[in-house]
């Protein structure tokens, strides 16, 4: 049976009990947890606290499969006694104008992780993200391939592959062999005015599966062929809703991908 998870970072500041409600009144028995500063538990907290969330939202029926936070030892070392297998994180270097010595830079610091994932049995999975970094998904390999799958993963976003003008099958190709984890949102660039020159200004706006530029039905079906068997995350990314309506188009968007996964 087909694994689905649900990003809480809309829900992060709500009580545990209230956000056990949530997730399973959208129909998901898992999630990845934003272990960040403002959420239910920070990266400072994590070690004392982390496993008793962990336990909490197990006994609601509810398990951790990854979390989004930063590759630090008090994280490895919380995730590994909470039972949690891997640790999302992203390059997004700031605007500079080596982007390559910035590069290789984050490739020395992924070089540091490794004596934390094998001395925890941690995976640290790294996602593409338009803008500044791993935009595309070649780009996040350029950094991910240098390493053991074991330790460090590739992690395909259907909305960054998208802003990046991506062909699903291609990109899912490109990533294949550290492919960790499917992120299943999606987006589009919309036209918000012009600039003092007159040229257009395009932003991005992420909206429901259906509306964005990436088609879920070709990656669904290529990522089935391929033998894709890891967790169908949804991160639950919308632009300018209430977390109330991202509720809403998450329960919309999972009946959507269960069909294409499932059918």
């Amino acid at each position: 049976m087909a694994n689905y998870s649900v990003f809480t970072k809309p829900w992060r500041d709500v009580p545990v009990p209230r956000l056990i409600e949530i997730v399973r009144g959208m129909g998901y028995n898992a999630i990845e947890f934003p272990l960040r500063d403002g959420a239910q538990v920070c990266p400072a907290e994590a070690e004392a606290k982390l496993p008793g969330l962990v336990k909490a939202l197990a006994d609601g029926g509810i398990r951790i499969d990854d979390v989004a936070s930063t590759p630090e030892e008090r994280v490895f070392a919380a995730c590994a006694a909470s039972g949690i297998p891997m640790i999302r994180v992203m390059f997004n270097p700031p605007q500079a104008d080596d982007y390559l010595a910035q590069e290789e830079a984050y490739v020395r610091e992924v070089e540091t992780w490794l004596p934390l994932c094998e001395k925890y049995g941690v995976k640290v999975g790294i996602q593409m993200h338009h803008g500044r970094g791993a935009m595309t998904t070649a780009d996040m390999m350029r950094v991910v391939s240098r390493f053991d799958p074991k330790y460090i993963g590739a992690i395909w976003d259907a909305a960054h592959s998208a802003l990046a003008g991506e062909n699903p099958e291609q990109a899912i190709d490109v990533c294949w062999s550290h492919l960790c984890l499917a992120n299943f949102k999606n987006a589009r660039y919309q036209m918000y005015g012009r600039d003092a020159a007159g040229s257009a200004v395009y932003k991005a706006y992420f909206c429901p599966g259906p509306d964005g530029a990436l088609s879920w039905p070709r990656a669904v079906a290529h990522l089935k062929k391929k033998g894709y068997a890891g967790t169908w995350c949804m991160p639950a990314e919308y632009t300018g809703l209430t977390s109330e309506e991202e509720q809403a188009y998450a329960i919309r968007d999972l009946a959507w991908l269960k069909s294409l996964v499932e059918g």
